[in-house]
């Protein structure tokens, strides 16, 4: 692999209410909703994205709504914590702000763990911000805000055919127990061993694919001809809009994706603007009024900085 990925890029989840999503992570993580539209294979589904100011790769953090879903089912095979970045010394503040607003969260070795209303479990650990990062905020002081993503947890049947594809195919460094991190940015993949537990399912409060960052689209296209020589069965390019994106499933089944860094979210709106309208994929623009009809109303964050 002539490649190595700077890191993660984005995760998506999937969430059963799509006001109570808004209003959880623009409120109580206040994060900034950088694009609302649809899910670009099922335009009846919201697909929202959260993240820091101009949704910088590695910020992101996206849900498909799915009202009404029935919960995931935990087990391996599946993306089960998602790590973020707060500033150091904000724990405290945190733990606070999430009990407040009825969250339970759990102290353990100098991280705050908490899941969503879904069931979505993440960990906040202090660290600063990347220089390239710029936190949103709007709602939480800067002193205290989210500053991205700083790594996933995969559960696993097996360690070594997963840690295989880090290493080999993404350019992740072992360090010990399970943990890999990405040579550029110090993101890391964490995995946990796990032969005897069932498969996880997908529903509300589970991760649907995690993605990996990539500079360019030729960049991009080396991988996945390079995954495919591997093996490995890889989708062809698709327009995100907001990046290109190809994807493929790691030996323990868990969605990988590797995204570009381009063009990012102020190409069809100013960033001082962003996530403040539906902004649809072109094949859907001219049935704009069926689909708005089809999605369940949102009450959108009001912007105030």
């Amino acid at each position: 692999m002539s490649y190595t990925t700077s890191g993660l890029h984005h995760m998506t989840a999937i969430t059963s209410d799509p006001q109570r999503n808004v209003d959880f992570y623009t409120g109580t993580l206040g994060l900034r909703l950088v694009k609302l539209t649809v899910n670009f294979d099922d335009p009846s589904s919201y697909h929202f994205y959260y993240g820091d100011t101009s949704g910088t790769p590695g910020t992101i953090l996206t849900f498909f709504s799915w009202p009404g879903a029935s919960r995931a089912r935990a087990g391996r095979g599946v993306v089960e914590t998602t790590h973020l970045r707060v500033p150091v010394g904000s724990l405290s503040w945190w733990d606070a702000r999430l009990r407040d607003a009825g969250v339970e969260t759990t102290a353990d070795n100098g991280a705050l763990q908490f899941a969503d209303f879904d069931g979505l479990r993440f960990e906040l650990v202090e660290e600063e911000a990347p220089a390239h990062v710029s936190p949103w905020d709007a709602s939480v002081p800067s002193e205290y805000a989210i500053a991205g993503m700083k790594g996933v947890t995969l559960r696993v049947g097996a360690v070594e055919p997963t840690a295989a594809v880090l290493e080999s195919e993404l350019g992740f460094e072992k360090q010990d127990s399970g943990l890999y991190t990405a040579r550029n940015s110090g993101d890391f993949v964490r995995l946990l061993s796990d032969p005897t537990s069932r498969h996880a399912t997908t529903g509300s409060g589970g991760v649907h694919h995690i993605a990996f960052r990539s500079q360019s689209e030729s960049e991009q296209n080396e991988w996945r001809q390079d995954l495919a020589a591997a093996g490995y069965r890889v989708s062809p390019v698709m327009d995100r809009d907001y990046f290109r994106s190809i994807y493929f499933r790691e030996p323990n089944g868990v969605l990988f994706e590797i995204a570009t860094d381009e063009p990012g979210f102020t190409v069809d709106e100013p960033l001082e603007s962003l996530g403040q309208s539906l902004k649809l994929p072109s094949q859907f623009e001219a049935h704009r009024a069926q689909v708005e009809a089809r999605l369940v109303p949102v009450r959108l964050p009001e912007v105030t900085r």
